[in-house]
């Protein structure tokens, strides 16, 4: 099993996509790569914590490879936003990739490079070593699956049938 950490824009929508992608084991939601240790969800909204809302996914990689994330987050994400994603504005709301292991920063490099390639605006995702992560308040995980009107950016019918996670 294997792990990553992203931000793309509001943590619920995130989970809550890639909670059914086949090759994902477990997600949560947290605050990654701020300036403080153990945020709250009021401190990153207001400012006094500069963490990026973000997604742990944890995944068997002889069923899913980085790539195939990065590629389910292209997805759902607008990659040329500067700190917004659909409706929600400020810095916590963010895109970003925070790895672990060089090999994981190597393939999420070029992945981003790859990407740049095709696109005509600049990609604004940002690419760094994860320096800190806190797991989000409880009612925070799960969000969507809780409170199915919840808002969410994201369309959660972007995943194909044959792309879904049967165990879930």
């Amino acid at each position: 099993m294997k792990k990553i950490v992203i931000a793309g824009g509001c943590f619920w929508g995130v989970q809550a996509y890639f909670r059914d992608v086949k090759g994902v084991l477990y997600t949560e939601v947290g605050y990654a790569n701020g300036n403080k240790e153990n945020p709250t969800y009021q401190e990153v909204c207001n400012g006094v914590a500069t963490h990026a809302e973000a997604t742990l996914i944890e995944y068997d990689e002889a069923i899913i490879g980085l790539e195939t994330i990065f590629d389910h987050m292209f997805r759902v994400i607008n990659p040329h936003s500067l700190n917004r994603q659909g409706n929600d504005i400020g810095v916590q709301y963010r895109t970003g990739i925070y790895y672990e292991s060089e090999s994981d920063y190597l393939i999420a490099k070029s992945f981003l490079e790859t990407r740049q390639k095709q696109l005509e605006k600049r990609i604004t995702v940002e690419l760094k070593p994860l320096s800190n992560y806190y797991k989000a308040e409880a009612y925070h995980q799960d969000y969507l699956v809780k409170n199915p009107n919840g808002y969410c950016h994201i369309n959660l019918g972007l995943l194909k049938e044959d792309e879904k996670n049967e165990a879930k």
